[in-house]
């Protein structure tokens, strides 16, 4: 018996998600029995399909399922392009011969000049470092830059990305504790003045401007508020760490902080550290730790509906 199948795809060719599935579908019914395949062979097939007509048009629903369940990745990435069709790509050098700082920024919806708007500052890992204005966005920027969030929270959120041999606080992530900085990192330092900046243009609130990070955004954040604490209206520090010492200086910022008690790359006892210190000063900061968790705590914080009506709802007395 003979039976025509698909071409085989040609090297250098990418498969496209569906039309692949089709194919193996279709494949998959040679030694099918009693059955009519697409080109009309009879074919064997086990139960439950045994003796059961089929013709090309069966392939169709299962055609239509496939595109149903693409591959994970795929999907992953048609989402990813959410916050970069939303986020507009901008730089920002405040001197003319001095450095640049490459930004994301997501403006309210249908924004109104004579209305104030809360600012929400991210500071993304080390992994996303670079110069391309874009990877800062790979995680949580799409809960932010979704329809419901952003008509249910009108904001700017703000997204610069650190240089690649540049940190957003210049410390050893690996160590017990630090020490903060005399001086704010470049990165750092120019996205304080980009805040600043923003202020001229827009119509902010400068009541509510928050501010959050991730891993190596996570020391940023806490950075931030020791060097600023009456700047910000409230903190997100996740999987970071801070200076012990500054805690007497952001025990009235209302911070709350997340780790996962298994993460093997930013030491858990960062987190807890600064918690403990800045209650010690009479602070009251809430935190959460996720219990069998690694160094992702961000991905659960950032989808957390409670954390978004938190931090919005925040303002300075």
């Amino acid at each position: 018996m003979k039976v025509r199948m698909p071409s085989p795809i040609p090297v250098g060719h990418t498969p496209v998600p569906g039309l692949e599935t089709y194919a193996s579908l279709r494949r998959s019914f040679v030694n099918i029995k009693d059955i009519h395949a697409p080109h009309g062979a009879k074919l064997d097939l086990p139960f439950p399909f045994a003796r059961v007509h089929m013709t090309r048009w069966f392939l169709l629903p299962l055609f239509v399922l496939s595109l149903l369940t693409l591959p994970g990745k795929f999907l992953m990435s048609a989402v990813a392009a959410d916050a970069a069709q939303v986020f507009e790509a901008r730089e920002f050098r405040p001197e003319k011969e001095g450095p640049v700082l490459k930004y994301r920024l997501l403006t309210p919806l249908n924004y109104d000049p004579n209305q104030k708007y809360p600012v929400v500052l991210f500071l993304h890992g080390a992994g996303e470092r670079g110069d391309d204005n874009a990877a800062q966005l790979k995680h949580g920027m799409n809960d932010f830059a979704s329809d419901e969030m952003r008509k249910k929270y009108p904001a700017f959120v703000v997204a610069p990305q650190c240089p690649t041999d540049k940190k957003w606080v210049e410390v050893d992530w690996g160590a017990e504790q630090h020490a903060m900085p005399e001086q704010a990192s470049e990165p750092l330092g120019l996205t304080l003045q980009l805040l600043e900046n923003m202020k001229k243009q827009y119509s902010i609130d400068a009541d509510r401007i928050y501010i959050t990070g991730l891993s190596m955004g996570g020391y940023g954040t806490w950075d931030a508020i020791q060097r600023k604490p009456d700047y910000f209206a409230a903190a997100i520090p996740i999987c970071g760490g801070g200076d012990l010492k500054g805690a007497s200086a952001m025990k009235d910022v209302p911070i709350w902080a997340f780790h996962g008690d298994q993460d093997g790359a930013v030491k858990v006892q960062r987190t807890r550290g600064m918690i403990e210190a800045i209650k010690a000063a009479g602070g009251k900061p809430k935190y959460t730790e996720y219990p069998g968790v690694g160094h992702d705590s961000w991905t659960a914080t950032y989808k957390n509906p409670e954390v978004h009506e938190w931090l919005f709802g925040q303002g300075k007395k």
